[in-house]
């Protein structure tokens, strides 16, 4: 049975594959940070973001327009020329450029510009927070693979001691020192520690599959990590105070800047809010001209004084001459003033005032939050700090116990279900010194990432 689990795990085992990729942390985080999709959707609000500022730029610009027209009129039309209903067929064309320009509106526009380069903060915190998520989700996920793969060795060197264990038992059953039991004893032992190193390849195999989707890889059979092994860093993080590394914190943690941005962010929406109930002030420039392929009559310098139909003359008019002498131009200055809206200006101002206060009250919360998880991670590392020497005491205890068990069982004073359990509960405490100690040096990381150490520095 054994031997097709073996066979179905070195298939789909990672690692199996020649072209392996053996990837540090930094690499696996800088990996996760380029491919996330999340991170890339927060990219692109990031453009948009700063496009925004542009718009806002824009309100500070004149206006410009221009229009341009042709059309044709039969029947009984108006004469551009003249200004008079006539009979006949007119082709006319008409050319407009209108400017414009914001001279006050409420100091609006300069509360956009500001907004919009809050707006563009807040979406870097926003970015910035996410790639501390995606970091240390990143590096929780490494260790795991880390201590899978050290679980897997130490399964693998207790089955070889075992191996020892049995072949020497075996020779002493054959010699008749020992009964056969014994040995039966012994081969469940190894049989035992033979499913738990197949157990502790699968952890391996799905440990790096969840690691390497969430860095977005899909090749899983050519993905792996460095083959290495972290010892607990030396840190003085416990030197300071849950205050100390929590006041800290607040000096750089993306979500909390990120949180107070979006506090000037609804100030600016009241303070818009507020300039849409004052006058608005505009200039304009508008400039006019057209023309028509109207005849018009003009008197004969030239007529002949015996000729009495020779005293005016039909003259289709010169289209560009036209455009000179039809030209007007406008200018001016318009205010508006509001008076009464059915409410809705007074309306915008409170609900700018709410999210003024809610917004408040979120940022109070993220400071409560952060304290929260500073004070959570100041006690796990504790707590686990003390589990991880607790396990390492049990360790020393059940190695020096299970040295004393070999040694009677090699000499007949033991049977082999003692000697057994002395082994499974050697076996207990091994794995959990590893357990313990990746649980300690991730719970440290969490910690010096709030006081503002990166959490790819593992050594």
């Amino acid at each position: 049975m054994r031997s097709y689990i073996l066979l179905f795990l070195t298939v789909f085992s990672i690692g199996a594959s020649a072209q392996e990729k053996k990837m540090s942390l930094a690499e696996c985080v800088e990996y996760a940070l380029e491919n996330n999709i999340t991170v890339a959707q927060f990219e692109l609000d990031l453009e948009s973001a700063e496009l925004g500022n542009l718009d806002a730029l824009g309100q500070f610009l004149p206006r410009l327009n221009g229009s341009l027209s042709v059309n044709e009129s039969k029947g009984l039309i108006l004469d551009p020329q003249t200004q008079t209903n006539v009979a006949g067929n007119i082709l006319s064309g008409s050319i407009s450029l209108s400017a414009g320009y914001t001279i006050f509106d409420g100091l609006r526009n300069i509360k956009r510009a500001q907004r919009a380069q809050i707006n563009t903060i807040a979406n870097q915190y926003r970015l910035a927070n996410l790639q501390d998520d995606i970091r240390l989700r990143v590096a929780n996920a490494y260790l795991s693979v880390i201590s899978s793969k050290e679980s897997l060795r130490v399964a693998e060197a207790q089955y070889a001691v075992t191996e020892q264990d049995l072949k020497r038992t075996k020779e002493l059953v054959g010699l008749g020192v020992v009964p056969q039991g014994d040995l039966l004893e012994i081969e469940a032992t190894a049989a035992n520690q033979e499913q738990a190193i197949v157990n502790a390849e699968a952890r391996v195999i799905l440990s790096r599959i969840t690691l390497a989707q969430l860095l977005q890889i899909t090749d899983y059979e050519n993905f792996d990590i460095a083959d290495e092994s972290f010892e607990v860093p030396s840190s003085d993080i416990l030197d300071k105070t849950p205050r100390q590394i929590f006041n800290k914190a607040l000096s750089f943690r993306n979500d909390i800047k990120l949180s107070e941005a979006n506090v000037s962010l609804s100030e600016q929406d009241l303070a818009i809010a507020k300039g849409a109930a004052l006058p608005t002030l505009n200039a304009f420039l508008n400039y006019n001209t057209f023309a028509s392929d109207r005849f018009t009559i003009q008197a004969n310098p030239n007529q002949d004084p015996n000729d009495p139909t020779d005293d005016y003359n039909l003259v289709r008019p010169d289209f560009v001459a036209q455009l000179e002498a039809n030209d007007g131009i406008s200018f001016g200055m318009s205010m508006n003033i509001p008076i009464f809206n059915g409410f809705s200006t007074n309306n915008s101002i409170k609900r700018a005032e709410i999210g003024v206060r809610r917004t408040k009250l979120q940022f109070e919360q993220a400071k409560l939050d952060l304290e929260n998880a500073v004070n959570q991670a100041y006690n796990d590392v504790k707590t686990f700090a003390k589990a991880y020497e607790a396990a390492q005491k049990t360790l020393e205890a059940r190695k020096l116990a299970y040295q004393y068990a070999k040694e009677r069982f090699d000499v007949g004073l033991m049977n082999s279900f003692n000697f057994s359990q002395a082994q499974a509960r050697l076996d207990n405490a091994e794995a959990s010194v590893i357990r313990t100690k990746y649980d300690y040096i991730f719970r440290l990381k969490i910690l010096e990432f709030y006081f503002g150490i990166p959490i790819t520095v593992l050594q």
